[in-house]
């Protein structure tokens, strides 16, 4: 018969357990052995929702306290030299890698941090140096193991593939081929491998999802080399390949020596014929049948139709699976108890994805598809419902032409009229758009929510909070100014609440990195704005000061990729409903007398295919809605965007086509090696490179902020370049905030001095 399991499973708990565990323990308010504890009892409890959903083989070592790219570095010993210390590996081992900082001490720069794939999950950048040496380091993954074992449950070990690792690493010092190293890295992948065989373990995951890209025969040939290494170390191995087709590397993967291949069957429209060739009849052949990155139901009745046959000539030797890890979905739809009942009968969280494996597996074994048909019921009354349609919103982008994509003038004469209209210092300061959340802004949004603040108190509150941030930026003599967001709860969940086509949920929270999680709104149908969003806020706020005040907007594409999008709407049209409903609020805001407006894009890079030749499709339609939101205002009013977290070299002429005025990025934790890209190309526009890390607490030296700038200002003129963080500010506090910013402000006085005479 058939057999179920997952991939990997949210990590988080039911309502963010480990968040908070972890948060309290860098705090002071929870020691490392209760710490250690508690990450054991959501292991336990994680194991136990996918066992009593049915999922048959349980993945281990998919839990991780900060990211599980940083599990690998740790079990292989390639730690940064900077990270060490003379304790062996530890918790505050994984602290000081991902944060910069941990409790016992020993404040530095933290690793890089990119975006795992195009998802948004965010994972710690391996740092490899030519020499490297590997050992086995971190023995968690064992323990872990046996936890499982002892609870009952058949553990299958879960590890990044050593060619996948290698190829998300960077080079420290001088580049160098990272494949170098594969050889003594195999070494330490193979006394894994052994001690999980003297463990008692019989499969574990490979996953190796550069599969899914389009690489070339260097790293194919690794691939082989790694599989051969691997293989006849006492366990039986299935490969895992997941959010995009391997249609291209069948033939490689036929040749591998592992015992069982895992296919996202959701990501690539598979022929299960050539899957079965592929996959011989004594091998396992593992079908992501169900989607692990949307919270869409699936219609298991369909499913069913296209492996009947399959489960009939495999059996044992058909397992089903989720399309990838369950790390990007929710964890249980049963603890919504506010959505309607329509649209909670369309959707499935983790646990519900694992009952779904249940239900199709019960079926094809009892031949019976009742409960299937039943089930199924939800998916297919969705498609004729009057509530996903909106005529107006459809014919809104029907009529879209290309002029709507187009500012009224080019950026060489946009940027005079905005230079006389602003009046800006030579590089101007400003913020990325959020202060701190602190506790009073949180409760009071709780409050606010469950009724205990009414509308007036609420109101006053807010407006006393952005009071206190435009104080704070006068006080600290920043150019251009943004009324902290204390009214949002989250960039894209707060605009979802304000347009129409989203749904949201109470505990649908999924890791973005480390401890931080969000939850994404659900677009269940046509996005269109019924009032102004931001307009009120941001004009009370300019109302207190007289230097420029941006409004604050999500951009089309994030909003649109960090949402769950109903399974069967086109994602190019879903954006430019979004685009027109932010087009509205731009216009509003301009008519209000905002000057500076930014419409952030962090998610712009992610959206992309992952394969580099369906790459223009995807950015013609991304840099066109963004052009879209951004376009129907005057050139005197000056448009921002802003990137986290990508690499730019690739696709430096997409982002100069999305003609933004300003565009702020993240190059900090990169020591600006990321404005490599524009060094060989001649980007139009203004650039303010971020000049510390937000993502941790420690508040940055001048001298580490002029270097940076000076670096900038080699490869981009000084009289287009801002200054500014590289992200965000929510997650930091008002202390750390206030010292960073001092810091970046009287640097760039004195940079104003230097710069400017040369």
């Amino acid at each position: 018969m058939a057999l179920t399991h997952n991939l990997g499973f949210p990590r988080i708990g039911k309502k963010r357990e480990l968040k908070f565990a972890v948060e309290r323990y860098w705090s002071g308010d929870l020691t490392k052995d209760d710490l250690i504890a508690e990450g054991k009892r959501i292991r336990a409890k994680n194991w136990a929702l996918q066992a009593d959903a049915g999922v048959d083989l349980l993945p281990v070592g998919d839990f991780a306290w900060y990211d599980h790219v940083l599990n690998i570095s740790l079990l292989v010993g390639a730690i940064p030299s900077r990270h060490k210390n003379n304790e062996p590996v530890n918790l505050d081992t994984v602290f000081r890698i991902g944060r910069g900082r941990a409790p016992s001490g020993c404040a530095c720069a933290a690793s890089e941090m990119t975006k795992w794939f195009n998802t948004n999950y965010h994972y710690i950048v391996p740092e490899l140096t030519q020499t490297q040496d590997f050992a086995l380091t971190w023995t968690e993954l064992f323990t872990q193991v046996e936890e499982a074992q002892l609870l009952g449950y058949q553990a299958k070990p879960v590890l990044v593939g050593p060619v996948t690792y290698l190829y998300l690493a960077k080079c420290v010092g001088q580049a160098f081929d990272k494949l170098a190293l594969l050889d003594k890295l195999l070494i330490v992948y193979q006394q894994v491998l052994g001690k999980l065989a003297e463990q008692g373990v019989e499969w574990v995951q490979i996953d190796e999802p550069i599969l899914a890209l389009e690489i070339d025969d260097v790293y194919r040939n690794a691939l082989r080399r790694s599989f051969d290494a691997l293989n006849g170390q006492g366990v039986k191995v299935l490969l895992a390949s997941y959010f995009d087709s391997v249609q291209a590397h069948l033939e490689d993967i036929q040749s591998y020596p592992v015992e069982g291949v895992h296919f996202d069957c959701i990501a690539a429209n598979y022929d299960l014929a050539v899957l079965e060739e592929v996959v011989g009849q004594d091998s396992v052949l593992s079908l992501g049948i169900v989607n692990g990155r949307n919270i869409w139901r699936s219609d298991l009745e369909g499913v069913y139709q296209q492996l009947t046959q399959v489960h009939e000539r495999r059996g044992d030797n058909l397992w089903l699976a989720p399309s990838c890890s369950l790390l990007h979905t929710p964890v249980d739809l049963e603890q919504e108890q506010q959505l309607d009942s329509e649209l909670k009968s369309w959707l499935a969280f983790a646990k519900q994805k694992g009952q779904e494996l249940a239900l199709l597996k019960n079926a094809l074994e009892q031949r019976d598809i009742t409960q299937l048909v039943e089930y199924s019921k939800p998916v297919k009354a969705r498609l004729t419902s009057t509530r996903v349609n909106n005529s107006e919103a459809q014919q809104r982008v029907s009529a879209l032409t290309a002029k709507d994509g187009q500012r009224n003038s080019e950026f060489a004469i946009r940027t005079k009229k905005q230079a006389q209209s602003l009046n800006l210092p030579l590089l101007p300061t400003t913020t990325i758009g959020s202060f701190p959340q602190t506790q009073a802004i949180r409760k009071a949004r709780r409050d606010y929510k469950a009724g205990i603040l009414n509308a007036d108190a609420y109101h006053s509150q807010m407006e006393a909070e952005i009071r206190y941030a435009v104080e704070e930026q006068e006080a600290l003599n920043l150019d251009v100014l943004v009324h902290g967001e204390a009214e949002r709860n989250d960039m894209v969940e707060y605009f979802g609440e304000l347009l129409e086509g989203f749904a949201f949920t109470q505990f649908g929270w999924v890791q973005s990195y480390g401890s931080r999680c969000v939850k994404p709104p659900v677009i269940w149908g046509d996005v269109s704005r019924a009032a102004p969003m931001t307009v009120n806020w941001t004009s009370y706020a300019q109302s207190l000061t007289k230097k420029p005040m941006k409004g604050m907007l999500t951009g089309p594409v994030t909003i649109l990729f960090w949402s769950f999008v109903r399974d069967d709407l086109d994602k190019p049209s879903i954006a430019n409903q979004i685009a027109l409903a932010l087009r509205d609020e731009v216009v509003d805001l301009q008519n209000a007398g905002i000057k500076v407006i930014q419409i952030d894009e962090p998610a712009f890079r992610e959206g992309m295919p992952l394969k580099a030749s369906q790459w223009q499709t995807y950015l013609a339609w991304a840099a066109y809605a963004f052009r879209v939101s951004a376009s129907g205002v005057n050139d005197e009013t000056q448009i921002h965007t802003h990137m986290c977290y990508s690499e730019f070299n690739d696709i430096i002429a997409a982002i100069a086509d999305m003609d933004a005025d300003v565009i702020t990025i993240e190059t900090s934790r990169s020591n600006m090696a990321l404005l490599d890209a524009f060094e060989h190309f001649d980007y139009p526009n203004d650039i303010g490179p971020g000049v510390y890390d937000i993502h941790t607490p420690n508040v940055p030296e001048m001298t580490w902020i002029k270097d940076l700038i000076h670096k900038a200002a080699k490869k981009i003129p000084v009289e287009r370049l801002w200054v500014n963080p590289d992200c965000g500010l929510k997650t930091r506090g008002w202390p750390e905030t206030r010292a960073a910013l001092e810091n970046m402000v009287t640097a760039t006085k004195e940079l104003r001095s230097e710069l400017g005479k040369s």
